[in-house]
């Protein structure tokens, strides 16, 4: 009896092998990692990864006209004749913002940039805090450059560098300098023991974005002057009087095309801030509303140019700011507000100068 149970025991565990082997046959298991082509979620729910699209994460394309751009908290300027290029953000996370200036970058197409050459000289009095070279002022005509200030080496000795200017080929600025007079005498003729050289009139790290490298110094404008920081393909450098000129890409057709046009700042597409509002998708154009030879736009105090403004939403809501000069702004109106009487009586007219505007 029990050789028979167990016969049938041994049979039943035969019959159960093999039914499991045929089935797994047909039916091979899934290998444990996933295959070459499958997808993976970078970013699972509850995960703490932006949810930025693309769209909204996009540069920001931007036109100018005769724009004069304050920048820095020392007001220095930049004169843009014209520009096409991206406003492109310097965080992923972070979008443009006016109120920041550190955080978006000019990615420039086509430009012609001035800056003023007496600003740069002031800039580079106020930048420069170790060097022993004091008091530059700068002064040139095309590409011949002349900087003069004090030098500071054992006693203070009038100075005089000559030098040209050019583009490098990674779109820096070249300052190859020529000569060095001091006292108005060839330097090799007087004191040789002085061993004034390009790179002792300047120490490492004095101005970001600036780098010397024997008779050559090298001017890197999107790390050098106040943000917001200005890069494209330069063209050409040269001096303008009074002014330093700037030329990226091909830009003189666009320059001719829209010498008449008025004075404006135009961004399409992407997102910036400004003051407390977001605007995605963005549509906004900025309109000097002077005849002023250039549209003044402080960002250090640009929202009271938006206040004392005209503001029209186009029918794909689009936002027109029509902005007066700084200058233009009476004190009396620098600050324009609805008072809560005004709200609670239905039959008063509306501010005289709010309706005057």
């Amino acid at each position: 009896m029990r050789a028979r149970l167990a016969f049938g025991f041994l049979l039943l565990v035969v019959v159960a092998v093999v039914t499991w082997w045929g089935w797994r046959t047909k039916h091979p298991a899934k290998p444990s990692v996933a295959p070459d082509n499958a997808t993976v979620d970078a970013n699972p729910p509850g995960s703490n990864a932006s949810t930025v699209t693309p769209s909204e994460s996009a540069p920001t394309s931007i036109y100018a006209h005769n724009l004069m751009l304050r920048k820095g908290s020392s007001g220095f300027r930049v004169y843009v004749r014209w520009l096409r290029g991206q406003m492109a953000r310097t965080s992923r996370n972070n979008n443009p913002s006016f109120d920041e200036p550190d955080s978006f970058v000019l990615d420039v197409k086509t430009g012609v940039v001035h800056t003023n050459v007496g600003d740069l000289g002031n800039f580079l009095n106020e930048g420069i805090t170790n060097s022993p070279l004091k008091n530059i002022k700068l002064s040139g005509d095309g590409d011949q450059l002349k900087l003069s200030g004090t030098l500071h080496k054992v006693v203070p000795l009038p100075i005089e560098v000559l030098a040209t200017i050019g583009v490098a080929p990674d779109n820096r600025i070249r300052v190859h300098v020529t000569k060095i007079n001091l006292l108005k005498i060839p330097f090799k003729k007087l004191l040789g023991g002085l061993n004034v050289t390009v790179s002792s009139l300047f120490h490492p790290g004095d101005i970001p974005g600036v780098e010397v490298s024997g008779n050559d110094i090298f001017l890197d404008t999107a790390k050098a002057v106040p943000p917001p920081h200005i890069r494209g393909q330069l063209t050409s450098v040269r001096i303008v009087n009074p002014d330093f000129e700037q030329i990226y890409g091909n830009a003189q057709e666009d320059v001719t095309r829209v010498e008449q046009w008025r004075n404006f700042l135009q961004l399409h597409g992407g997102t910036i801030d400004f003051g407390k509002l977001t605007m995605r998708q963005v549509d906004l154009i900025m309109v000097d509303l002077s005849d002023n030879d250039w549209f003044d736009l402080d960002l250090a105090n640009y929202q009271e140019q938006l206040v004392n403004g005209y503001t029209r939403m186009t029918p794909q809501a689009g936002l027109q700011i029509f902005m007066p000069s700084l200058d233009q702004i009476p004190a009396n109106k620098k600050s324009h507000n609805i008072s809560m009487e005004w709200l609670k009586h239905r039959n008063l007219p509306p501010p005289s100068d709010i309706t005057s505007r």
